[in-house]
C-alpha cells in the first residue's frame, strides 16, 4: 500500500510540476516532506539537504546540466586534466532501438546520461536479452526526469543511451559483489568525507562513511532495509591520495559537490558528479551529520 501511494504521489507531483500548476519550490517542499517527514527551512537553510534545495533555486546552476550529464561531463573532466580517469566510451545513441549491438564487445555497461540506478551490466553479450534491454531504456527515455524533485537541470539534458567499458570488479575489497563506489563529499574544492557504496544488489547496498583519515563514522548513517550498515569494512583504496586530488580539483568553485570515483588495482576511474545528491532528500545520513555537512556549505548569503 505504501509503495502504491508513493507512486501515485510522485505521478501527481510530476504532472503538476510539468504543467506548471505548482512552482518548483512548492514541489521541492512537498517532496521533502514526503521523503523526510518534516518541512524544510529554505529561508534559513542549515543542514545539507536544505542547502542543496536552496541552491536549486538561488545558486548558480548554469553548469549543472553539463556536470550532471554522464556523457557531457567527460569534456569537463578532460579540461581539468583527468582524461586518463575516464572509462572508455563505446558509443551513444538517441534511441534505444538504434544501439549498434555488433559494435559492442562481449562485456560492457549501458546506462542513460541523465539516469540513476538504471544501468544494465552485461558480462556476456550472447546471454543478454536484447529486446528486454531495448524496452527498458525506451521506457526510461520517455520519462522527463527532474520535475518531481525540482532538479530542473535534468530537464535540460537530452537523453542518450551510453555504452562504456565494463570495469573489472573481481579485485574489489571486502568481498563486494559490485564495484565499490567512493563518493567524495566536497565543499568548494575541499574534500570533507567519503561515502562508500558496496555489495550492491537490486534490493540493497552497504554504506560506510569515513573521514579524511579513513576513520569510520558510523554515527553518520541511518541504516534501513535498503541501506545497510557496512560496518567500516572497506579498506582505504591504494589510490586514495590521487582520489583526493581529483575530487578537490573537480569540485572547486562549487559550494557543494559529490565526486564519485572507482579504484581498480590502484588506478582511479571517474564515475560522475552530483550537485543534488538524492535530489536533496537524503535519508541515509543522520540529522546530526546532515547538519555537520551543511555547516561546510558556504552560501552567498552567509557573508551578508
Amino acid at each position: 500500500m505504501r509503495k502504491w501511494f508513493s507512486d501515485l504521489f510522485n505521478f501527481v507531483l510530476r504532472t503538476l510540476a510539468k504543467t506548471h500548476l505548482l512552482g518548483p519550490e512548492v514541489v521541492a517542499r512537498l517532496k521533502y516532506y514526503q521523503m523526510l517527514h518534516r518541512w524544510p527551512d529554505l529561508k534559513h537553510p542549515k543542514d545539507l539537504n536544505e542547502k542543496i534545495n536552496w541552491l536549486k533555486f538561488n545558486g548558480d546552476t548554469s553548469m549543472w546540466p553539463i556536470l550532471a550529464d554522464k556523457f557531457a561531463v567527460r569534456k569537463y573532466v578532460e579540461e581539468k586534466g583527468f582524461g586518463d580517469t575516464l572509462v572508455k566510451s563505446l558509443g551513444t545513441w538517441e534511441k534505444a532501438e538504434d544501439i549498434d549491438w555488433d559494435s559492442l564487445p562481449d562485456s560492457f555497461v549501458l546506462k542513460l546520461n541523465n539516469g540513476s540506478g538504471d544501468a544494465v551490466i552485461c558480462s556476456d553479450k550472447s546471454k543478454l536479452d536484447i529486446p528486454a534491454t531495448i524496452a527498458h531504456f525506451s521506457k526510461l527515455m520517455k520519462v522527463r526526469c527532474g520535475f518531481e524533485t525540482s532538479e530542473l537541470h535534468y530537464t535540460k539534458i537530452t537523453p542518450l543511451v551510453i555504452a562504456e567499458e565494463l570495469l573489472d570488479s573481481s579485485t574489489q575489497p571486502a568481498g563486494s559483489r559490485s564495484m565499490v563506489d567512493y563518493k567524495f563529499w566536497c565543499f568548494d574544492g575541499k574534500p570533507y568525507s567519503i561515502l562508500t557504496c558496496s555489495d550492491r544488489t537490486e534490493n540493497s547496498l552497504d554504506l560506510n562513511v569515513f573521514d579524511l583519515n579513513w576513520e569510520p563514522r558510523p554515527d553518520a548513517l541511518v541504516a534501513t532495509d535498503h541501506y545497510k550498515d557496512g560496518g567500516g569494512a572497506i579498506p582505504k583504496p591504494a589510490s586514495f591520495r590521487r582520489m583526493l586530488e581529483i575530487a578537490s580539483e573537480l569540485s572547486k568553485g562549487f559550494p557543494q559537490m559529490r565526486v564519485d570515483l572507482y579504484d581498480v588495482d590502484g588506478k582511479v576511474y571517474f564515475g560522475e558528479l552530483t550537485l543534488t545528491s538524492a535530489g536533496g532528500f537524503m535519508k541515509y545520513f543522520s540529522r546530526e551529520f546532515l547538519r555537520e555537512m551543511g555547516d561546510q556549505v558556504k552560501l552567498p548569503t552567509d557573508d551578508k
